[in-house]
């Protein structure tokens, strides 16, 4: 939700470029840096939005509009810093979890289905679900994600399982009868997946699955399709959009997706500190021992360890005066594998990936944002260090799926996280840290669900983690679109608005595309924000039917604005 003063009053929309429009808003330069700098640090990125003037209500608040006043309120409960909370029970947290899952599955199921009314039209030789797909329009029905990991296929087995009509309708779609689509993306120009297929194959033998393996090839890799349509907001997923969109036009025109099971299932590194702040030090021998195995040094219990107490004693103001001063001084250490990164999460909040390739203008103004911000906080938000970087990055994959959603849409289909819903958050948020925090707790929890819901056949390997694919994927992507990315950057908006020095960016393309070890996803952040400030400038009128075109306002201003900033200093 957003709001913007306006007529003497308060203006709202769940988005916020009307909002934008309505106020003939100019872009926030502060706020673009912000994502740049430290995307992950709500204290940098404020409540702000692209749109100078519109302002985020924050995850977890309501706005409240009365006589006139404008309020902000939360209505989430938050863990206090000071009083631990009371230890839940595994084995009941676990059961709540997966009643709040069937739950979601449940309503979706039992919801009117999405079945849209219009017919693509007569094509000679074919029947209505036919002409649907030849014209890229998913069947009527419910469809889920098979591969992609274990929270898509939970969805899946949990839907094709509960009583109902999960699937397509009958005499339409793909012949199914009632069963569910489930779809599997196999991409061809990677590779490496063949265990992935295999136990979707398995899965798929389900009498209640009817299984669609899409294939893809060169033409969905990340970056090789930079056209799309105008998002509300950047987000790094713009760069792969038409990966996602052969997918979703294979599935059914309500579509389920595991967005966000990372997020509020696993443990981020920051939660460390938390046990140490509760005195429950022997819950980290596990995860040590499985960040030692994989990085094979004997020095890495005492690095983990001493860097978990250094968080659990520095207080949330002075994480963020030592995050602005890294940004001024331009101090950006290269996290190198599950160790590194590791360590570098365990603080209050870091640079981002692309934090390296910004001007000295830019980190400064960043700088100057949280510093301001720590100095109001005064004693801090009020949470554990490691729940408070949770919470944010749940809040960011949150947004950055709503990007995805619009960028990826598909005509005709409702896409469903039910991973996302209040309940399920709520739930695993339940979930003890000391569970959470053990290697692999993701999958276990979820075969945990599968199993007392009645899925207790799942191939071996189920629940391995894929994140090696994506990475080889964007590697493969931009090393094909090395020479379309640079031209992208010859003349780049980015370098207008005084935010990147366009020889460095275009340096490091070259540099990432050769297989130098550099963030793609810094990277991908650069690129995606330089796409939507280039299809936010170039359209035409506004939002609101019958006001005239707007006389460009954003695009004149654009480069004046941060130059004279610039030559001022």
């Amino acid at each position: 939700m957003f709001h913007t003063p306006w007529a003497g009053g308060t203006a709202y929309a769940t988005a916020a470029l009307p909002l934008a429009d309505l106020i003939e808003a100019n872009l926030d330069f502060g706020h673009l840096a912000a994502l740049l700098a430290a995307p992950d640090v709500p204290a940098a990125v404020q409540d702000s939005t692209p749109y100078d003037g519109v302002r985020r209500i924050p995850p977890g608040h309501a706005l409240i509009l009365r006589a006139g006043a404008r309020e902000i309120a939360g209505y989430e409960q938050v863990a206090s810093l000071a009083v631990a909370a009371a230890p839940a029970d595994p084995d009941r947290a676990v059961d709540a979890v997966r009643d709040a899952l069937v739950e979601a599955v449940r309503a979706r199921l039992s919801a009117p289905r999405h079945v849209p009314d219009i017919d693509p039209g007569p094509v000679p030789g074919m029947g209505p679900a036919e002409r649907r797909a030849a014209r890229g329009m998913p069947v009527p029905g419910i469809g889920a994600d098979l591969s992609g990991g274990p929270a898509s296929g939970t969805l899946a087995l949990l839907a094709a399982g509960l009583p109902g009509r999960p699937g397509t309708l009958l005499g339409h779609g793909t012949g199914a009868g009632e069963r569910l689509l489930a779809v599997t993306f196999n991409d061809l120009a990677v590779g490496g997946r063949e265990a992935e297929l295999e136990r979707a194959g398995t899965l798929a033998a389900n009498p209640r699955l009817h299984h669609v393996v899409v294939t893809g090839g060169e033409e969905t890799l990340p970056y090789a399709d930079l056209d799309g349509p105008l998002t509300d907001e950047p987000g790094p997923s713009l760069v792969t959009a038409a990966r996602h969109r052969a997918r979703l036009a294979a599935g059914s025109a309500d579509h389920f997706t595991g967005y966000g099971a990372r997020q509020v299932l696993d443990a981020h590194p920051a939660r460390l500190a938390d046990l140490l702040m509760d005195r429950k030090r022997r819950h980290l021998v596990r995860p040590v021992a499985a960040l030692t195995k994989a990085d094979g040094s004997v020095l890495v219990p005492a690095r983990v360890y001493g860097a978990a107490r250094r968080l659990a004693r520095t207080p949330y103001r002075a994480g963020l005066d030592g995050l602005a001063e890294r940004l001024m001084h331009r101090r950006f250490d290269d996290p190198g594998g599950a160790v590194g990164a590791s360590l570098a999460a365990l603080a209050w909040g870091g640079p981002g990936p692309a934090a390296r390739w910004l001007t000295g203008e830019a980190l400064a103004e960043v700088s100057v944002r949280l510093q301001s911000t720590a100095h109001r906080a005064g004693g801090g938000p009020g949470q554990r260090p490691g729940d408070y970087r949770a919470r944010a990055a749940l809040a960011r994959h949150a947004a950055d799926l709503r990007v995805l959603e619009q960028a990826a849409e598909i005509r005709s289909q409702r896409l469903h996280a039910p991973f996302l819903d209040n309940q399920v958050v709520r739930a695993c948020r339940a979930l003890p840290e000391t569970l959470r925090v053990q290697p692999g707790a993701r999958a276990a929890i979820l075969r945990t669900v599968l199993k007392s819901s009645g899925v207790a056949d799942l191939p071996p390997g189920w629940g391995t983690p894929t994140q090696a694919t994506a990475t080889a994927a964007a590697r493969a992507g931009l090393r094909m679109a090395a020479d379309p990315l640079v031209d992208l950057f010859d003349a780049p908006l980015l370098a207008d608005a005084g935010l990147i020095e366009a020889r460095v960016v275009r340096k490091a393309l070259r540099a990432a595309a050769a297989g130098e070890p550099l963030p793609l996803d810094g990277l991908a952040d650069l690129i995606s924000l330089e796409l939507w400030l280039r299809r936010l400038l170039s359209r035409r009128g506004t939002c609101w039917t019958g006001t005239p075109a707007r006389a460009r306002a954003v695009p004149s201003g654009i480069a004046p604005q941060r130059r004279a900033v610039s030559s001022g200093g």
